[in-house]
């Protein structure tokens, strides 16, 4: 065993004093501060992972509502003393029936893209007997169709029209605005519609007419999507991860610092024998 030699007064006392000064000061000071910073992130990170759940049972609640109105018994369009209570949160969707006169060469065409390629959705105003006209959209025609005969309807007896109530959509589509003047159309927004083709008295949504079994031709009605996006588990999952990650960091990082000095110096004193 070879001799190991005396440590001094001086050696016995440098040690503690620095690992004294290795915990304190900046040091302390820089961990708090991490530490504070750590449990921000973590508090932040894990709220929005609560807020995502909250949010999925909004979803799923608003699933069940659309999907009980879709499959109700059709009720009538709202009328004028009901528009101003018209909403999408408690309307979009419903499923209503309405009975008018078409009103010929008022029909607007609308851009559209469906599962039968692109194309055009027929915008025709549908007036009522109390004076008050309802959009309707009559169905889907090929961009290639540009013959109004085949769009435009050419009855003046009274139709009922069953479908889905769907809100106004203004402004227009993705990156191009509607254009009035050129009665082209990216958006059924029906206040401009209306205003373009000067009628009045317009009500505040439209209707997606349903698809009667047995009738073809063009428009082609019933092919209103109905889809909701609902990823919020896997985002809640997320970022409940990333504050589990954040805070298993913040722990090893303390662990690391704050480990006691007298075990790696026992550990080096006995690896001396």
């Amino acid at each position: 065993m070879g001799h190991v030699p005396p440590r001094s007064e001086h050696d016995a006392d440098a040690t503690p004093r620095g690992s004294a000064k290795a915990l304190t000061g900046k040091r302390i000071a820089a961990l708090v501060a991490f530490d504070v910073i750590a449990l921000l992130l973590v508090i932040g990170l894990a709220s929005l992972a609560v807020w995502q759940v909250h949010r999925r049972a909004s979803k799923l609640d608003l699933i069940a509502r659309v999907d009980a109105r879709v499959h109700a018994a059709p009720t009538p369009a709202p009328g004028r003393e009901q528009w101003a209570d018209v909403s999408a949160a408690a309307d979009e969707y419903r499923h209503v029936v309405v009975t008018g006169r078409w009103l010929e060469d008022r029909s607007a065409r609308v851009q559209a893209v469906t599962e039968l390629g692109g194309g055009y959705w027929v915008m025709a105003p549908l007036a009522r007997d109390d004076g008050t006209t309802v959009f309707v959209n009559r169905g889907f025609i090929p961009e290639t169709e540009r013959d109004p005969a085949v769009w435009q309807p050419r009855t003046s007896e009274p139709v009922t029209v069953t479908g889905l109530l769907r809100v106004s959509e203004p402004g227009g589509g993705f990156l191009r605005a509607n254009d009035p003047a050129s009665d082209r159309w990216y958006s059924r927004d029906v206040a401009a519609i209306a205003a373009a083709h000067e009628l009045a008295k317009v009500a505040p949504y439209f209707i997606d007419a349903e698809r009667t079994p047995g009738k073809g031709g063009l428009p082609v009605p019933g092919l209103t999507v109905i889809a909701f996006s609902n990823n919020h588990l896997v985002y809640a999952l997320t970022w409940a991860a990333l504050a589990l990650m954040a805070a298993a960091g913040a722990i090893f990082v303390n662990l690391d610092i704050l480990r006691p000095r007298w075990f790696k110096l026992r550990h080096a004193r006995l690896n001396e024998f």
